[in-house]
């Protein structure tokens, strides 16, 4: 039944028509190799970068937390699991995860955590 409803779908113009659309806007729908999991590691985790790193840039940090599982965010709440801290982290972030009791953890440690 929900095979012959996908198929009843698929056959209606008007849906193809939205499809077309929404992929015009650049709507994807495939899972690309760079969003695909390596590793469950950071699974539920909300974690937040902050500050200059040496070895990876804020880009690929992002993406290696993705590709773990986690979920990036901004800024620091109680729900936040921890911060990768680098270089010059901003005071105001220290500031609210010392007050959190967030932990703040090195670009190498990150690392070690991940691998």
């Amino acid at each position: 039944k929900i095979a012959e409803s996908v198929v009843l779908y698929f056959q209606n113009k008007e849906n193809i028509k939205i499809i077309n659309r929404l992929k015009n806007q650049g709507l994807c729908f495939e899972i690309g190799e760079e969003s695909k999991a390596i590793s469950s590691q950071l699974l539920g985790m909300s974690i937040v970068i902050s500050g200059v790193f040496s070895h990876f840039s804020r880009d690929e940090l992002k993406k290696l937390i993705e590709q773990h599982g986690g979920k990036n965010v901004s800024s620091i709440s109680k729900k936040t699991t921890f911060v990768v801290a680098g270089e010059n982290m901003g005071p105001s972030k220290l500031q609210k995860a010392e007050k959190l009791n967030v932990p703040l953890l090195s670009e190498d440690e990150f690392i070690k955590k991940i691998s």
